[in-house]
C-alpha cells in the first residue's frame, strides 16, 4: 500500500499564494505520474496538473500561467504552487499517484484533500 499526505491548504485573499505539498510512502516500488485534481462544491473532480516521473507536464487551461507543478523524485513529493489565486479556485484538492508494483502492476493512489478557499 502507498499513502499520499497532503498539506498546505488554507485561507487566503484573492491574489495571494499557496504552495500545496504531497508526499507518497510505503511500499514503493515506481512512482510514475503524480498530480493535483480539484472538486468544487456541486462539481466532478477535475483536472489540475500532472507531472511525470521525467518531469514532463501537463497543466490546465484555467490554471495555466498561475500554477506550478513540481516534484522531487528523491523524496516522492509532489507540490503545487499556487499564485494570483481567485475566488474560483476554491475547492478540495486531490493529490493523485500511478503507482507501478514489483510484478507491474500499476495502481492508483488518492490523497485525502486539503481545503483552499479564496476569500476576502
Amino acid at each position: 500500500q502507498v499513502q499520499l499526505v497532503e498539506s498546505g491548504g488554507g485561507l487566503v485573499q484573492p491574489g495571494g499564494s499557496l504552495r500545496l505539498s504531497c508526499a507518497a510512502s510505503g511500499r514503493i516500488f515506481s512512482i510514475n505520474a503524480m498530480g493535483w485534481f480539484r472538486q468544487l462544491p456541486g462539481k466532478q473532480r477535475e483536472l489540475v496538473a500532472v507531472i511525470t516521473s521525467g518531469g514532463n507536464t501537463n497543466t490546465a487551461d484555467s490554471v495555466q500561467g498561475r500554477f506550478t507543478i513540481s516534484r522531487d523524485n528523491a523524496k516522492n513529493t509532489v507540490f503545487l504552487q499556487m499564485n494570483s489565486l481567485k475566488p474560483e479556485d476554491t475547492a478540495v484538492y486531490y493529490c493523485y499517484a500511478d503507482h507501478t508494483t514489483r510484478t507491474y502492476a500499476v495502481q492508483h493512489y488518492w490523497g485525502q484533500g486539503t481545503q483552499v478557499t479564496v476569500s476576502s
